[in-house]
């Protein structure tokens, strides 16, 4: 059984600060910095560019990946990590329409996060005339994948709301109607355990700068299922998804497996502070993650409801959530200011969604009560009714 106060102690959190926005950016762990400093001294400020060899730098994205496919149930050589998350979902979508030339229609859902959605019309746009991308209200996916659908891409946890999707079942209806699926993993990957060679996921993609820690502009991961990932073609064929990079050939030949998901140079720097927050994730059953997160969720739903008026945006079941809780109010993004003034930080989604992340790494009832806490004297108070809580700075 993992020890979270253990786990506590290995972020270096603000005092005074009660951080519930891991599932936005994860806090800083206390091993990074001096991992960083490590790679930019000791190995490219010391080994220059042999580093390359000498330092391992280039086998990393591989290294890297199967340590974030153990934490979403991979097999093994099938997770590799770079570029951006949306770069990703490109290549991930790619793959799966050219996979199934005889189908038009991509199935997705209005609480997909809304640049899955973008690169899913910026690609149909490359493509002859004929596809479509068919999004219809979360609830009602199961019912809309038909045998016109070619690919199912879903964000497992609604950014907004915390909704949960059913992970194996939707998978299961999209494989009974001849679909592929791409599971978005962005507010999954540390919330909570994820089985994708159990649920038979053809694709996934993720980021690794909310629960898993690793910091602004982290990397982002991809995954191919193995009866794909010998014929999956990724569209942007960078050179180091090359089966010989060094070769500089002028044609392109995709690389084996994997590594033909990679495009371009790994950022080395990045890499050292992913790898400094997955060193933590050695300690944790997620399992017990799961149900830690569960009950603190469960224990802030009961104080804000008891001492607020604020609806509840968030599944009230807890199968039905990843590990967020959000409540929806007229004024929320003036609301969340005031809570941030006054050292709760959470965030806000328009148009009306207050949301707060629950990390058991660094959370516990004394972090969830004094939210709750703030939160109802806020609102108790009309607090949030001040000017400088009302204009919207740039990123909400």
């Amino acid at each position: 059984m993992t020890d979270f106060s253990q786990t506590r102690a290995l972020f270096d959190l603000p005092a005074g600060v009660t951080y519930l926005d891991g599932n936005s950016l994860g806090p800083l762990p206390r091993a990074t910095a001096a991992r960083v400093a490590q790679t930019v001294q000791d190995e490219w400020g010391a080994h220059l560019i042999s580093a390359w060899n000498t330092c391992g730098w280039m086998a990393k994205p591989r290294a890297l990946g199967d340590r974030i496919g153990a934490l979403i149930g991979a097999e093994p050589g099938h997770t590799v990590i770079g570029d951006t998350l949306s770069i990703k979902v490109f290549q991930a979508l790619a793959a799966a329409l050219k996979l199934i030339p005889d189908r038009r229609v991509i199935l997705s859902d209005t609480g997909n996060f809304p640049t899955d959605l973008y690169m899913a019309e910026g690609l149909l746009k490359l493509l002859p005339e004929g596809y479509e991308l068919r999004t219809v209200a979360p609830e009602d996916v199961a019912s809309a994948i038909t045998e016109e659908v070619a690919v199912m891409m879903i964000t497992e946890v609604d950014y907004r709301t915390g909704r949960r999707h059913d992970m194996q079942a939707l998978t299961q209806l999209a494989h009974d109607k001849g679909a592929l699926t791409i599971w978005d993993l962005a507010h999954s990957a540390g919330a909570f355990p994820v089985h994708l060679a159990d649920c038979g996921a053809d694709f996934a993609v993720g980021c690794t700068y909310k629960y898993l820690n690793a910091g602004p502009g982290a990397p982002a991961f991809i995954y191919v299922a193995p009866k794909h990932a010998a014929e999956a073609e990724p569209a942007l064929a960078g050179w180091l998804g090359h089966k010989a990079p060094f070769a500089f050939d002028l044609g392109y030949t995709a690389g084996d497996g994997i590594d033909r998901m990679r495009v371009g140079t790994p950022p080395v720097i990045q890499m050292a502070a992913l790898e400094a927050a997955l060193d933590i994730w050695e300690t944790v059953d997620l399992d017990a993650l799961r149900a830690r997160s569960l009950e603190l969720a469960d224990r802030f739903i009961a104080k804000v409801e008891a001492t607020t008026d604020l609806a509840l945006a968030t599944p009230r079941a807890p199968r039905d959530r990843g590990s967020q809780v959000s409540f929806r109010h007229p004024e929320g993004y003036a609301i969340m200011q005031a809570l941030i003034a006054r050292g709760v930080i959470g965030d806000f989604r328009a148009p009306d969604i207050l949301r707060f992340g629950i990390t058991p790494l660094y959370l516990s009832e004394t972090e969830i009560d004094h939210a709750a806490e703030v939160l109802a004297d806020i609102l108790a108070t009309n607090a949030w009714n001040a000017p400088e809580y009302k204009e919207r700075k740039a990123v909400t």
